[in-house]
């Protein structure tokens, strides 16, 4: 690439590329894990490359953390996504770095976009390269690493959470963007519509610089002058996006999905297929909504109505599978029948009194009639008695009188507390 070349594709970069961080110090909205006073961010900034899984929203800086992270360690940068990386391509990076390694003692940093993506086979591709250091792994995704990466990969990777971007960083970036392009905000913007510019990111950095981007084109043709300074209504106008009825990152948000669980533990199935009507017509992950639901199915309706937890789940598992529009359906179906349950939260009371008794009482000692190894005549087998059922300990002793799950008269589980019950009848 010529001289010419270089600096007309300068100029011509994207806004999200031209204003990429060029150090650690730069990654906005992300103190909390990568900061000069995190214990990682000091090992960083002192080149101790660590191979990291990055979880997080899109637009919070992942692929810009791990280009500047490259850089200040001075590691070798390559980036794959997982999308389209199969095993022979990880092998071959994998095989390089090895090469580079030891040939130029240079550190290799394999940056893997939705690393999720990943199967069990790829993932384990990666394994050798890693434990022998011809890899250091920068993964980034949008799902919760512990569901979707495997243990032996997770294990020698550390997790950190990147956080969407608070309204102070996507107001330094606006101006950043603006200082790039020589443009005062006044002459931009009303303060109501960066307000507005604000509240369409959703706390995505990404997003609203693409969305300046658009802004800052139109302005430049001269053509639509009335429109500048925009407003929150011109800003609109030239986005193309109406005002959104719905924000995901503003109380109402927190107040639809409120009103959503407690009207399905209210069993009021109107008011919560309302209210899901409400989170989908305003863009909500449906992916979110479904795992309320299965939290639902157990901690509100729990042993009441069974056929609630994989109900839920099998509705979860449609949402990923179908997507958006039909799978509204599947949250329709599950949301209705949730919603009109019995309910109980013993389940959900009896894990919560039993972690505090662990908490306090710590690791108190197995019966040894029932300890694994145990061949002391004492375990009382209750297949061989009437009832399947037989008295005998099975808490620890000084833990032997305490009543940690105690079924409800509702639904299923009223079956559940007159059978166990009956069990103690002589």
């Amino acid at each position: 690439m010529d001289l010419f070349s270089h600096a007309y594709g300068h100029v011509n970069q994207p806004l999200a590329e031209k204003l990429r961080p060029k150090n650690l110090d730069e990654v906005l909205g992300q103190e909390h894990a990568i900061g000069e006073k995190t214990p990682l961010g000091v090992l960083l900034r002192e080149g101790q490359l660590q191979n990291l899984i990055i979880w997080g929203p899109p637009g919070t800086g992942k692929t810009s953390f791990a280009q500047v992270l490259a850089h200040h360690v001075k590691a070798f940068f390559q980036s794959l996504n997982a999308v389209d990386a199969g095993a022979k391509a990880l092998k071959e990076a994998g095989d390089e770095g090895r090469r580079r390694r030891l040939e130029q003692q240079q550190k290799t940093l394999l940056f893997v976009d939705e690393i999720h993506r990943f199967n069990k086979a790829q993932q384990d591709v990666l394994l050798p390269f890693v434990e022998k250091g011809d890899l250091y792994i920068v993964g980034a995704t949008t799902e919760n690493p512990s569901y979707e990466l495997n243990r032996a990969l997770l294990s020698r990777c550390r997790v950190i959470e990147f956080k969407r971007l608070e309204q102070r960083h996507l107001i330094l970036l606006i101006e950043k963007a603006l200082q790039a392009e020589n443009k005062k905000k006044e002459d931009v913007f009303v303060a109501a519509a960066i307000e507005n510019l604000i509240h369409l990111s959703d706390g995505d950095g990404r997003r609203i610089l693409n969305n300046l981007e658009i802004i800052l084109a139109v302005e430049r043709t001269g053509k639509f002058k009335s429109l500048f300074p925009l407003t929150h209504e011109s800003m609109n106008q030239i986005l193309s996006q109406p005002p959104m009825a719905y924000d995901k990152k503003s109380q109402q948000h927190y107040d639809c999905i409120s009103a959503f669980i407690k009207s399905v533990r209210g069993s009021d199935p109107n008011a919560a297929i309302y209210y899901l009507a409400r989170m989908l017509k305003g863009g909500e992950d449906p992916v979110f909504i479904a795992r309320r639901l299965v939290i639902l199915a157990s901690e509100d309706i729990g042993n009441a109505e069974p056929r609630a937890l994989p109900l839920a789940i099998a509705a979860l598992q449609a949402v990923e599978l179908v997507g958006m529009p039909e799978a509204r359906i599947s949250l329709a179906q599950a949301t209705t029948f949730l919603a009109s349950c019995p309910k109980s939260n013993r389940s959900y009371l009896a894990i919560n009194k039993a972690l505090e008794l662990v908490e306090k009482t710590g690791s108190l000692d197995v019966p040894l009639h029932l300890r694994s190894l145990s061949d002391d005549g004492n375990y009382k087998y209750p297949h061989d008695h009437p009832k399947a059922w037989v008295e005998q300990t099975y808490l620890p002793a000084a833990l032997a009188h305490e009543e940690i799950y105690s079924p409800s008269q509702l639904g299923s589980e009223k079956n559940l507390k007159e059978y166990l019950a009956w069990l103690k009848q002589t």
